[in-house]
């Protein structure tokens, strides 16, 4: 009789080693999840890195359309610099992200205090407050048009008027109209951070509440050492997406007031699409476009690092 050889049981805490099929099988497929991704990474290739790519020498050119790009190197990133018009609308931009930012996420955190529960109901007034973030931007800017019609007739004046207070001007006026583009942005930015806010309540700790409770503390108290600090995570993360949706705003205030009026409202995107555009100056429309992105990209990393540094 011919021996069967038995293989050895493995010893406690040593695995048995995997066959060369399964690691051949797993290897050899590692192109799958890339071929999936192809048909999108050539659209983002062809619509987005080669554009960014050639703003970025455009930025360092004098682009002369049919006559050929002149190199002129940092002059364009000097002129625009020092161009009153672009440091202006660089301090409207800014101005425009922090209210933004701040009021959108103070409001949907109101929000999302409010809404937060498993009822029905609550699921219904959820979606009704989100619709302005599935809205198209054009159809909301045309809505705030009719609504900040200047005379004493429009709506919001005739609110007003109830109130004793005398027709504004809104976008129409130079005192009133980046308040207005502000307002306009918090009204649609903040069921978006609502949304993730709810997200977040979700997944604090809820025997902290009923510890709370125990200790005698009352809801404010509850809110400010419990719900905020178990929503720390959340607020960075909503601080990083707001911030850079606040400094690259260009629809609402392309359809709102174009800049206008007096360039009371200009911001850094506006601005570049008319220096590229209208004036057929796309060098230093480039130049300023490189700015902006890397404003965007050093405060993602800021941030990034001081997050880090928080969880350390």
């Amino acid at each position: 009789m011919t021996a069967v050889e038995v293989d050895p049981a493995p010893v406690a805490g040593q695995e048995r080693p995997s066959g060369r099929s399964g690691r051949s099988g797993r290897s050899g497929r590692w192109w799958v999840p890339w071929l999936f991704l192809a048909p999108a990474l050539v659209l983002f290739l062809y619509f987005k890195f080669i554009p960014m790519g050639n703003a970025l020498v455009m930025s360092f050119q004098n682009v002369q359309p049919f006559l050929g790009n002149q190199w002129v190197g940092q002059d364009n990133y000097v002129k625009v610099v020092t161009s009153d018009g672009f440091q202006q609308a660089a301090w409207h931009t800014v101005l425009l992200a922090v209210f933004q930012t701040a009021g959108s996420m103070l409001l949907g955190l109101v929000l999302a205090l409010l809404m937060e529960g498993q009822s029905r109901r609550l699921t219904f007034i959820r979606s009704a407050a989100f619709l302005p973030v599935v809205v198209p931007m054009a159809v909301i800017a045309e809505l705030w048009r009719i609504m900040y019609h200047p005379t004493g007739d429009g709506m919001l004046n005739s609110l007003l008027g109830l109130v004793g207070l005398g027709p504004s001007g809104f976008i129409n006026d130079p005192h009133t109209s980046m308040a207005s583009v502000i307002a306009t942005g918090v009204w649609r930015g903040a069921p978006y951070d609502m949304m993730i806010f709810l997200a977040g309540l979700a997944g604090v700790n809820r025997d902290l509440y009923e510890a709370a409770i125990v200790d005698g503390a009352s809801r404010w108290r509850r809110l400010l050492h419990v719900t905020l600090p178990g929503l720390r995570s959340v607020f960075s993360i909503l601080f990083i997406l707001a911030a850079i949706r606040g400094l690259r705003v260009f629809t609402e205030v392309y359809l709102l007031t174009n800049g206008g009026p007096n360039g009371s409202t200009e911001v850094v995107m506006t601005l570049i699409t008319k220096l590229g555009l209208e004036q057929n100056r796309l060098g230093v429309a480039s130049a300023g476009a490189v700015l902006l992105f890397l404003a965007t990209l050093l405060l993602t990393v800021v941030v990034s690092v001081l997050r880090r540094r928080e969880k350390e």
